[in-house]
């Protein structure tokens, strides 16, 4: 083989890790900075009540088949117990996963950094999975597209339970 084509070779090779490389570090790049959508970075996470919040309120608006407040509709944790009562406002769109970014952030490790969305879309709200390593579930039934969320429905990612009130 000719010196000149090894040389091209080993330029065309050398190129094609360079492109590797750039491609694993936007990859992770991506998972470390959380979601891109400006409206998602200027939101403040609605979190109200907490894990040692018991009062009695908190409880009532749990319950399924309670009508809730006027207004978007809300998340309320279920499960684990250390979660259970905290609320979480959906508004036009809301994120769950691990990364900083995301408006529910969850310390499981059964939750992928962008594990999914609950986001407002004519006049319904939908979920959907961002491509999660072990899934989301509406009602115990596997979210594989955009899926109609109503009150009362229970969305599950990793090991937290939430509920739609």
């Amino acid at each position: 083989m000719p010196p000149q084509l090894l040389t091209l070779l080993k330029f065309c090779l050398l190129v094609l890790l360079y492109l590797f490389f750039l491609r694993v570090l936007r990859a992770v790049w991506a998972e470390v900075n959380g979601p891109r959508s400006p409206r998602a970075r200027n939101r403040v996470p609605a979190t109200t009540g907490g894990a040692a919040s018991g009062s009695p309120a908190t409880r009532r608006s749990a319950t399924p088949g309670r009508k809730s407040k006027d207004g978007p509709p809300r998340l309320i944790a279920l499960e684990p117990a250390e979660l259970r009562g905290r609320e979480y406002s959906i508004g036009e769109e809301i994120t769950v996963g691990r990364a900083a970014g995301c408006q529910i952030t969850l310390d499981d490790t059964y939750v992928s950094q962008l594990h999914a969305r609950v986001y407002a879309r004519e006049g319904q709200y939908w979920v959907e999975d961002l491509g999660s390593t072990n899934g989301t579930y509406l009602n115990r039934q596997k979210v594989s597209s955009s899926m109609v969320v109503r009150k009362g429905d229970h969305l599950q990612v990793g090991s937290v339970v939430l509920e739609v009130v």
